[in-house]
């Protein structure tokens, strides 16, 4: 990649950052819309459950293929590509005549989403090569995505008041589109020096063990969790015999690596499971507005986009283990809140909920992609971070289907009465997953840790200093 300069720069990271934008607000400005969308379209929980999962499944299952797939053909051309389909997606969904079409445009979305996220941030690495640029140029990055979710509910309930939920789709088209030309002007074309073959068995695996998963929590179909159980299987026996595989088991006997990838899926099943759970409560039980909902929401949101910056400060300063101790309290503290005390019965306690879980989650996110990379080799660091990127998608889809799930077994959807006791369950499995992410941080941070990191980083540097020598 030719160098650039200065503003040019700025430029390429503010149409990175324009897709991060559209694929944030996406998913929290629909959350807010749920309820509308589910009285429109005549759905049931589940179906409100695969309007959000039918993009984070695919998401997560492209992740890797897109990232890898932008190595070799080109960066900026998948980039252009995944905006075109983003695009596409957000028009088909604004005009779904049913819930069946809604969430085909929703996994059209999620094919083009899967090619920003990564590729963009392969861009970013790319255009801002001085570590201390590259640094303040992630943190403007991550800024954005607490951006989105301030944003976010108060953006969709305007929308869903005022016009309906089809308009939530429609924000994306201008974005998307002022990107897409300013990336055909003004990004240069990259690719790695030697990009990672394919792996399409690899990739089959992950989806089939990701889709009958998620099917089988939503529809209530065990006989799917052995499917699942069977690709997982199939991973582990196939993925060690690839010189490139899509995911290198190898990176597991590193305990940050393996703990980051634990605490993602948990904080972010946590995140999946309380937005979904409180849209319902707000909106259906309490009887507010879109714009009334999303207003109660907003203190979760602003702790989340004061406590980002913070965090990834705290972990260059006193590394992770702090903010990932701080994150695993306030998830359990929110959750336990709402499960034993019926927090979302008065105001003041629901607002203390809403604090808890805004500043728990707030700073869980600069920790795990730090964990994920800590101590890897240099080379294997984007592959490290595009799993944790991986695994926070999986947590939030096995969230929304779990929570759901819970929901929609202890009360019928027409009768709301019993909310706040059918959501007690729910309610536990939240805390358990700050517990989770607690206890994983203390395990995984300390001095124990740092030399499973170092031994693994050595292993995977063995098979390149031994072509090196061969060479």
């Amino acid at each position: 990649m030719p160098e650039l300069s200065p503003r040019r720069r700025v430029l390429v990271l503010a149409i990175c950052c324009m897709s991060l934008l559209i694929v944030s607000l996406d998913n929290t400005v629909l959350n807010v819309a749920l309820p509308s969308m589910r009285r429109d379209l005549d759905a049931s929980v589940a179906g409100m459950q695969w309007t959000i999962d039918a993009y984070t499944l695919v998401l997560a299952s492209l992740l890797m293929l897109a990232g890898s797939t932008a190595d070799r053909i080109g960066r900026r051309k998948v980039f252009k590509i995944g905006l075109v389909v983003f695009v596409a997606g957000s028009v088909l969904c604004s005009v779904a005549p049913n819930l069946e079409a809604l969430i085909a445009a929703r996994a059209l979305q999620a094919v083009g989403g899967s090619m920003l996220n990564p590729v963009a941030m392969s861009i970013i690495t790319n255009t801002f090569t001085e570590p201390k640029e590259r640094a303040r140029a992630i943190g403007v990055w991550g800024g954005v995505v607490g951006i989105s979710m301030a944003a976010g509910p108060v953006i969709g309930g305007l929308l869903v008041d005022s016009v309906g939920w089809r308009a939530i789709f429609w924000l994306n088209l201008p974005i998307g589109l002022l990107a897409l030309l300013l990336t055909w002007a003004y990004v240069p074309e990259s690719r790695a020096p030697k990009p990672r073959r394919a792996d399409p068995v690899g990739q089959l695996l992950v989806i089939a063990l990701l889709a009958s998963l998620t099917y089988a929590i939503i529809e209530s179909v065990p006989l799917l969790l052995v499917v699942s159980a069977a690709a997982l299987a199939g991973l582990l026996l196939y993925e060690p015999r690839r010189d490139e595989p899509l995911i290198d088991v190898r990176f597991f006997r590193s305990a940050p690596f393996s703990g980051a990838t634990v605490i993602a899926v948990s904080a972010f099943a946590a995140l999946g499971g309380f937005l979904f759970l409180n849209t319902l409560y707000l909106q259906d039980v309490r009887g507010l507005s879109a714009l009334d909902a999303g207003l109660h929401m907003l203190p979760m949101a602003v702790l989340t986009l004061v406590c980002a910056p913070l965090s990834g400060r705290l972990v260059g300063a006193r590394g992770p283990r702090i903010p990932l101790l701080i994150a695993g309290l306030g998830m359990t503290a929110s959750g336990v809140l709402f499960a034993a005390l019926d927090a979302e019965t008065s105001n003041p306690t629901l607002f203390l909920g809403y604090v808890l879980f805004g500043l728990g989650f707030g700073v869980v996110n600069a920790p795990i992609t730090n964990t994920a990379v800590s101590g890897m080799p240099r080379a294997q660091a984007g592959v490290a971070a595009a799993v944790a990127s991986t695994s926070r998608q999986v947590g939030q889809t096995l969230g929304v289907a779990v929570i759901g799930a819970v929901i929609a077994a202890g009360v019928d959807p027409s009768h709301t009465d019993g909310f706040t006791e059918a959501a007690r369950p729910a309610w536990w499995i939240i805390a358990g997953c700050g517990l989770v992410v607690l206890a994983t941080g203390l395990l995984t941070s300390g001095r124990w840790a740092a030399g499973t990191a170092r031994r693994t980083a050595e292993r995977l540097e063995e098979p390149v200093a031994e072509r090196t020598m061969a060479g």
